[in-house]
């Protein structure tokens, strides 16, 4: 039951077209569907504001299918994490108006386009080697009805290439700045803005990185105060955490 179906039944039960017994019984069935080995939690998005997000590393292109298609039964929107084309053909089966970003590794659905966006995001990369994870960051703001932009090769060994963007970077609604290496680039950015900043450490680099560990703890001590950090390559984490950011600064009028 979503959010359009609850608020049918409060309507047909405040209008005495549904007796209060049946209502409860139909709420005792949420809040999930099934299908096979997937249960969807279809109430996800009352809870918190955004539907389930299926992650299709490690599950079979039918499981990932399955799982697009119970959760399309119940919002407007669908969105997979950590996928490719195979899950992608599997998904866009059921679901012909699906999209796939090879960039970012995510699948999308809405069921109405186009859709009006909030406020500003904008994702800062590093370096090309991070455009995945800054790519998924992006997806998943717009996902979220997030106005979202992507900024790449930034990285500190250019110091010049960041400052050149500065007015730009002043008028976001929050900054995500996605860095591998030894991590330094969060900790400069948040010197020079006064937004919300969200720090994603990549497994980008050489062999002392140990697979984006370094930057991680880089982006941890930071000495620049206020810096949101999330785990290693994790470009929805923070995709998610800067639209939440963005949409309590911008509610829905």
């Amino acid at each position: 039951m979503d959010r359009k179906e609850l608020y049918l039944l409060l309507e047909a039960v405040r209008t005495e077209q549904l007796p209060i017994e049946h209502a409860l019984e139909q709420l005792a069935q949420m809040p999930l569907r099934a299908a096979n080995h997937t249960l969807a939690d279809t109430h996800r998005e009352l809870r918190c504001g955004m539907p389930e997000v299926i992650y299709a590393a490690g599950k079979s292109p039918q499981q990932c299918a399955t799982a697009a298609t119970l959760l399309a039964a119940a919002h407007d929107r669908v969105l997979l994490t950590k996928a490719d084309v195979t899950r992608f053909v599997a998904v866009q089966a059921i679901l012909p108006t699906a999209t796939f970003h090879p960039d970012a590794g995510c699948i999308t659905w809405f069921e109405n386009q186009p859709r009006s966006k909030r406020g500003q995001i904008l994702v800062l990369a590093a370096g090309t080697s991070d455009l995945a994870v800054a790519a998924e960051a992006q997806v998943t703001c717009d996902w979220m009805d997030v106005s979202c932009d992507i900024l790449t090769d930034l990285g500190v060994a250019g110091l010049h290439r960041l400052l050149h963007h500065i007015e730009r970077l002043r008028t976001a609604d929050c900054l995500i700045v996605v860095a591998g290496m030894e991590g330094a680039l969060p900790s400069v950015v948040a010197g020079l803005v006064a937004c919300p900043l969200v720090a994603v450490p990549t497994s980008v680099g050489y062999g002392a990185s140990f697979q984006g560990l370094t930057a991680l703890l880089s982006m941890l001590n930071s000495c620049a105060p206020g810096i949101g950090v999330v785990n290693i390559d994790n470009g929805f984490g923070a995709g998610v955490l800067a639209a939440k950011i963005v949409r309590a600064a911008h509610p829905l009028q």
